[in-house]
């Protein structure tokens, strides 16, 4: 089978609806190299990126309370930056890029998908101006 580890994805496949951060950005913590008290921040294990976590709400309507929030994991050298809040929403809309998923089968015995990252922004439609449709992709006379 050509599919082996990750499997690349779009955000608009994986969150049609959009998504909002509804926690902090925070260091994976490696559990293997962890011991006494002292934390290693886990690493990818194909990139050797540091790896941080945030936790977000998928904004379909459909789903069921328990399945609308997931992590996802973000690939940086640095803690990322979630995108500014935006007045009058309760919730931070946010996008990635960089996208893949992985499946596998929980502790219940369910499908369940690991998302990973690398980068996180602010929607783009939420920040770059809108072109009229008599002008896009045409110059002025």
């Amino acid at each position: 089978m050509a599919l082996q580890g990750p499997i690349p994805v779009t955000f608009p496949m994986a969150f049609p609806h959009g998504c909002y951060i509804v926690g902090e950005v925070e260091p994976v913590k490696d559990f293997d190299a962890s011991s006494g008290g002292r934390f290693v921040q886990a690493r990818d294990k194909q990139t050797a990126e540091l790896v941080w976590q945030v936790a977000v709400m998928d904004g379909d309507p459909t789903l069921k309370p328990a399945q609308k929030t997931v992590a996802v994991k973000i690939l940086a050298p640095v803690q990322p930056v979630p995108p500014q809040p935006m007045p009058g929403l309760p919730f931070t809309p946010v996008e990635f890029d960089g996208m893949s998923i992985t499946p596998y089968v929980n502790a219940a015995g369910r499908l369940a998908y690991s998302i990973k990252v690398r980068e996180m922004h602010a929607p783009r439609q939420l920040n770059q101006p809108a072109q009229s449709k008599a002008s896009a992709g045409k110059d002025a006379a």
